[in-house]
């Protein structure tokens, strides 16, 4: 199936001066065919709206405004419904795609229902903040300990496939949205391709407490996006490996000394930020299903 007019959806948040880079990478994309950018405004407040408006691009951009929820995956939403094109490709506001993204994601989509693509940190971030993320080889999907997931900022579906599925789920609001969608595409029966030649450059956080937040954010919507699907199958991290997690961020923390070998700083902070909101999650479901939930913080 040819892909037509592809609507390419960025949700955006206070994304300046970062989303130039990405509009100046999706200028300069191989696609022979038609494309349209849907920057989705969740709320901008550092001019994103005029700024649009005095861009001087050859791209075909629209600004809409998604500020009426808070969230990427409302934000991904509103670009769904506001896009014209048959085929939606997704990526973020402070990332840049490659020349050969669109291409190969749409050229991909001819044999599969939706596809993703690998990602890669150094070209975005400094030596230093690239070693804080471990990521699969191009040619790897992005597996977890259920079914395997494309990546938000790299993914591609049909809008039959919305049809069929539905869209992000706008409760995860820390992350976990494409994973979810990724799951909910499979358990319908339908395929996802991974397509190892649209890569995209990821822009990660550049300071050791933003990784930590970033982590917390991780940590709490992947223990929910795998409590929905724990009825499919889904699992949550057992006590061992939540231990397993502990004991490693303990024995290889950044103030060892370098013969311990000890985790870069921000990916223990990553790890350790998705380790507490994992194990606070796990502590208050345990504690609502038992009804004590009146000792949780708040109550």
């Amino acid at each position: 199936m040819s892909a037509g007019l592809v609507s390419v959806i960025i949700p955006a948040y206070n994304g300046l001066p970062d989303l130039d880079d990405q509009l100046s990478a999706l200028e300069a994309q191989d696609f022979d065919g038609k494309f349209e950018v849907i920057i989705s405004d969740n709320g901008s407040t550092d001019g994103l709206r005029e700024h649009i408006a005095q861009l001087e691009s050859p791209l075909d951009i629209r600004w809409i405004d998604s500020s009426g929820v808070r969230g990427t995956p409302h934000a991904r939403n509103a670009g769904i419904d506001a896009a014209r094109g048959d085929f939606l490709a997704f990526t973020d506001q402070d990332d840049a795609v490659y020349p050969g993204w669109l291409t190969a994601l749409t050229r991909a989509a001819e044999t599969f229902d939706a596809v993703g693509g690998p990602i890669e940190v150094q070209t975005l971030n400094s030596e230093e903040v690239a070693s804080w993320r471990a990521v699969p080889a191009p040619e790897e999907r992005f597996e977890t300990g259920y079914l395997p997931f494309a990546h938000g900022n790299n993914f591609g579906m049909w809008r039959r496939v919305v049809d069929q599925v539905g869209k992000f789920d706008e409760s995860f609001l820390g992350g976990g949205e494409d994973a979810d969608i990724s799951w909910r595409i499979q358990q319908a029966g339908l395929t996802l391709g991974h397509v190892p030649d649209a890569m995209v450059a990821y822009r990660l956080r550049r300071t050791a407490r933003a990784a930590y937040e970033q982590g917390i954010g991780y940590g709490r919507s992947g223990w929910e996006v795998t409590h929905k699907h724990e009825p499919n199958g889904a699992r949550q991290p057992s006590a061992r490996e939540l231990a397993t997690f502990v004991y490693m961020l303990t024995v290889r923390n950044p103030w060892l000394p370098k013969a311990l070998s000890p985790l870069p700083k921000g990916m223990w902070a990553m790890s350790a930020g998705s380790t507490r909101a994992t194990i606070s999650m796990r502590l208050r479901h345990a504690l609502t299903k038992s009804g004590l939930s009146r000792l949780l913080p708040g109550r």
